[in-house]
């Protein structure tokens, strides 16, 4: 299970994850929230590491990028970026925002349900209900990309990908500090529901409490 690390840097040269600032020191309330991220423990199931975050988004950021493996293949991967604004951000609602992206490949006749990007954009929303969070402002997209093979390649079953993009903002708490941790937990139930893994526990800090996962599907690099 690998834990959230690495140096925290001021700058917008920020390495393991960090980025913003223009020299200056960071926010305490977003010194806080990435001090968060990096001591959360996520379930067994995902490997979890700081990255270099995107470029020009927010003044402050830092990024997460994670995998949800059995048995040594990776089921779904994703990433997890927290931006930081102090001056805040109109289309954001406040001074926070969360954007992430989860991908995992699926059994073409699972992905054929037209109703099913509906059913993933809903485990988004169900992880963070689950677990209490308050936030606003969600949007994204759910996208499936199909891959059919001919020729010499023809022996290859069809794959297809489903694709999860979306952002929201989190609800500050005292000191404009949002609960960092939560997030990440429901978005870790999010990676393991679509990645076809169960529930880690009712109820339980690891678990994704009132999530019924689909059936175990293909992970999202092997066709």
């Amino acid at each position: 299970m690998a834990a959230a690390q690495g140096q925290f840097s001021n700058t917008s040269g920020g390495i393991e994850g960090m980025g913003g600032g223009e020299g200056g020191p960071a926010p305490y309330a977003f010194r806080m929230a990435v001090d968060a991220l990096r001591a959360a423990r996520p379930r067994a199931e995902i490997e979890l590491d700081p990255t270099r975050p995107p470029q020009r988004l927010a003044p402050y950021a830092y990024a997460l990028e994670a995998a949800a493996v059995e048995d040594g293949e990776d089921l779904a991967d994703g990433r997890l970026v927290l931006l930081h604004d102090p001056a805040g951000h109109e289309a954001w609602q406040g001074t926070f925002r969360l954007v992430t992206l989860v991908r995992a490949e699926l059994e073409p006749e699972m992905a054929a349900d037209p109703l099913f990007p509906e059913v993933c954009w809903s485990w988004l929303t169900g992880a963070l209900d689950a677990r209490g969070l308050a936030y606003g402002a969600e949007g994204g997209t759910v996208t499936r990309a199909g891959s059919y093979y001919f020729g010499g390649l023809a022996e290859r079953r069809p794959a297809t990908q489903i694709e999860i993009r979306a952002s929201w903002t989190p609800r500050e708490g005292r000191g404009g500090v949002p609960d960092a941790a939560a997030h990440l937990a429901a978005w870790g139930d999010l990676l393991c529901q679509v990645a076809g893994l169960p529930p880690a526990g009712a109820g339980g800090v690891d678990g994704g409490p009132g999530i019924v996962s689909l059936p175990q599907r293909r992970g999202p690099h092997h066709p």
